[in-house]
């Protein structure tokens, strides 16, 4: 695979008005600016095929006709889940939808899970997630997603993975998160820059990208993220991973 571009969306000044949107550029560093920005990030996705072993058992029809696992992939950005999941999978075992609403992430996407992965049943779809019209699949992931969706149509979509995964599905939800003690999450925001720092982003650089973020990403608390889960209709969740303020839940069904 070809290096990936160094992220260098922050290292001028920004206009005050200026927003984070997953545009031609970000797209050009995306791989370079999650593995410096999201602690653990590799981590989360290599465990990912581990769960759909214990938890996609070929409940779905497949468009061959055979038993096949339907897969979610919401806000799929570059396809890093669908391709660590085929990556582990035989083409014929799972059937993946991986859905953003940026056209040149889908464009992206498709590129390098086709170059990679020709003959897997991968559907790349540009889409809002919040219209997706769900088929019954046993496992859902929304990584780094919610986050970037109204307050008010979170729950909405919650309901619908709810009642789309069958019998003994997963969600995966993995999500940037804050702490209700001012003290602790200033502590807490402050190592995940020194984090960001030692990945050699400039302070320009950290200061750039948490405006252009203000109000397009709204976080919530990793209890607030159980007690919708379990509104939505997830009797069980817990969270098996977590690292600084981001963190990762499975919801059973």
């Amino acid at each position: 695979m070809k290096k990936n571009n160094h992220d260098t969306l922050f290292t001028t000044p920004l206009d005050k008005s200026a927003r984070f949107s997953f545009d031609e550029q970000v797209v050009a560093c995306f791989p370079d600016m999650i593995r410096r920005s999201v602690p653990g990030y590799g981590q989360m996705l290599a465990m990912l095929p581990i769960f759909a072993k214990r938890h996609c058992n070929f409940r779905q029809v497949g468009t061959n006709g055979k038993k096949v696992s339907r897969v979610y992939d919401l806000g799929c950005s570059l396809g890093a889940v669908s391709f660590a999941l085929a990556g582990e999978f035989a083409p014929d075992d799972l059937q993946i939808f991986a859905i953003d609403i940026s056209q040149p992430m889908i464009d992206k996407a498709k590129t390098v899970l086709d170059e990679h992965f020709p003959t897997h049943d991968i559907n790349l779809v540009c889409a809002d997630v919040c219209d997706v019209v769900f088929e019954p699949c046993d496992m859902i992931v929304l990584n780094l997603t919610l986050q970037f969706l109204p307050v008010d149509k979170r729950l909405i979509l919650l309901k619908k993975c709810y009642d789309a995964l069958t019998d003994g599905g997963i969600l995966i939800l993995t999500e940037k998160t804050h702490l209700t003690d001012e003290q602790d999450d200033a502590w807490r925001v402050e190592r995940y820059y020194d984090f960001k720092r030692a990945n050699d982003y400039s302070e320009m650089e950290i200061s750039g990208k948490r405006n252009a973020l203000e109000n397009v990403l709204i976080t919530d608390t990793l209890e607030f993220h159980h007690e919708r889960l379990a509104e939505a209709g997830f009797e069980r969740s817990l969270t098996w991973f977590m690292f600084l303020n981001f963190a990762s839940v499975v919801a059973f069904k």
